[in-house]
């Protein structure tokens, strides 16, 4: 069997495992063993933390929209409840902008709701 000498692709392959580990602290940033590791942490959290921010933004656009509900003697709950009935398919998303920059558009939304009672 040939001979293979595989210093380029090592050499590759460390360079490109420090090149993601820039900018990191003490040995990580430039000890292979080290980066490789906290690369493993890193792109875990950063799996993870890619769901957890849209669990985290879905709970700001609820206290948003409770604290302008609760502007037109409305709680949050009572709110959505009356969303549903009167069979506005707005998501939360939408109804916190609306809320924060066209007031006058979600009073109208809210005496929908009311009205639907």
């Amino acid at each position: 069997m040939p001979r293979v000498k595989r210093g380029t692709i090592s050499l590759k392959k460390r360079e490109k495992i420090l090149k993601y580990t820039k900018g990191y602290k003490w040995g990580r940033k430039s000890k292979e063993r080290a980066a490789k590791e906290a690369l493993l942490h890193a792109w875990t959290h950063a799996y993870r933390d890619r769901r957890v921010k849209k669990r985290t933004a879905r709970a700001l656009w609820q206290i948003q929209l409770n604290a302008a509900a609760r502007q037109h003697d409305l709680n949050y709950s009572k709110f959505i409840n009356g969303l549903k009935k009167a069979k506005i398919d707005l998501d939360r998303k939408v109804l916190s902008q609306i809320a924060r920059e066209y007031p006058e558009i979600f009073k109208k939304i809210v005496n929908k709701t009311q009205e639907a009672k």
